[in-house]
């Protein structure tokens, strides 16, 4: 596993029971994935001595996030196969590349542009109706490297404030909401799927995904799988991928992002699913066939963040834990940050809305004095 954070955690403890052993690379020991791993590596993804001799010790490599750089997996993929490969990799780091890419094969994206200078900029904000999103190329997560820009807007600053050579523009979207959808391609290239999830984000940090939803036709959710399927299938994907969807209110969906690997909107399968995204990805990468991704029930994920996990004792724990048909996931991460992901919560049951209001509940009987 490339990268020791609670995706490669959660690979990890999907993994074991199977008789799998996990060797983490490139974070120290007592990482999240650390924690739960046979062996720590905590090499730098440049150090090329050190992936040669990662790459003896494992039979096949995965990564648990799209900031691994490019030139450590082509590097691997000289010596052991890597899953998912080089190619997507290199679309996922790159918002022109992944959009580019995504509209090559006849899906829709909310328009865009490359900006390399405030003229470009704007230039380009009339050109998409003088309302975007100016974001960096690379790298960026849960909002971060990205500003909203309007007509009249102080364009230089904004400009200025990504502090990058490149950016790309997009038009912003009025979306009706926001969903995603996880599937997994195998090596008999077939792909499967998990019901789609509508998401609810709070200060652009993925907050609640509900699944199933109201809000999801079932014309809506084949067209979903269509989509994922024919991304899995353009970059010939072994593994894991995540859609995430602009739905529009004439019933479109536009591919605002991929994610190469296990999904933050997908931690409810878990618990919800007989073959969790998890499972899915070690048996993707490791040559075995798919598991059931069945939803056995609907199921609610709710995300914690460090602001969530204030003021804690016993008590609370014992409050929090009590709650039935629910499970409480903590990371093993040593500092709670605002902003920092260090856990979720996941409720089951048959209503939506109750199961939503019960996983809301269990968060605020932690603390948190919000939803």
């Amino acid at each position: 596993m490339l990268g020791g954070g609670q995706l490669g955690r959660m690979f990890a403890l999907a993994a074991r029971p199977f008789g799998f052993h996990i060797v983490t690379y490139g974070d120290v020991a007592d990482s999240p994935c650390g924690q739960v791993s046979d062996t720590s590596c905590p090499g730098h993804f440049t150090d090329f001595d050190e992936l040669a001799e990662f790459a003896e010790m494992v039979s096949v490599v995965t990564y648990e996030q799209e900031n691994i750089p490019l030139e450590t997996v082509q590097f691997l993929e000289k010596f052991v196969p890597v899953f998912p490969g080089s190619q997507l990799l290199a679309a996922a780091q790159n918002r022109l590349l992944e959009k580019s890419a995504v509209r090559s094969i006849g899906i829709p994206t909310a328009d865009f542009l490359a900006v390399s200078s405030v003229a470009e900029l704007n230039t380009g904000l009339e050109a998409i109706g003088g309302d975007g999103i100016l974001k960096t190329v690379t790298m960026g997560y849960d909002g971060k490297g990205q500003v909203r820009v309007r007509r009249g807007d102080n364009t230089t600053a904004a400009w200025k404030s990504l502090r990058v050579p490149q950016a790309i523009l997009e038009k912003r979207i009025d979306f009706a909401f926001e969903m995603s959808l996880i599937g997994a391609r195998f090596a008999d290239h077939s792909c499967h799927f998990f019901a789609p999830t509508v998401n609810t984000h709070v200060n652009h940090i993925l907050d609640v995904s509900v699944c199933p939803s109201p809000l999801i036709s079932p014309a809506l959710a084949d067209q979903a799988r269509q989509i994922t399927r024919a991304i899995l299938e353009h970059f010939q994907v072994i593994g894991v991928l995540c859609v995430e969807f602009f739905a529009t209110a004439n019933g479109t969906l536009l591919v605002n992002e991929i994610a190469p690997r296990p999904h933050n909107s997908g931690h409810w399968t878990i618990e919800a699913c007989r073959s969790s995204q998890f499972q899915q990805q070690f048996r993707a990468v490791a040559g075995l066939p798919s598991g059931d991704t069945t939803a056995e029930s609907a199921a609610v994920m709710v995300n914690l963040l460090g602001e969530h996990l204030t003021n804690l004792s016993s008590d609370r724990w014992k409050s929090a834990l009590a709650v039935p048909n629910s499970a409480i996931h903590l990371y093993g991460k040593d500092e709670a940050r605002r902003g920092r992901k260090m856990g979720h919560i996941t409720a089951l049951g048959q209503d939506p809305v109750e199961v939503e209001q019960r996983a809301l509940h269990i968060r605020r009987l932690l603390g948190y004095q919000g939803n």
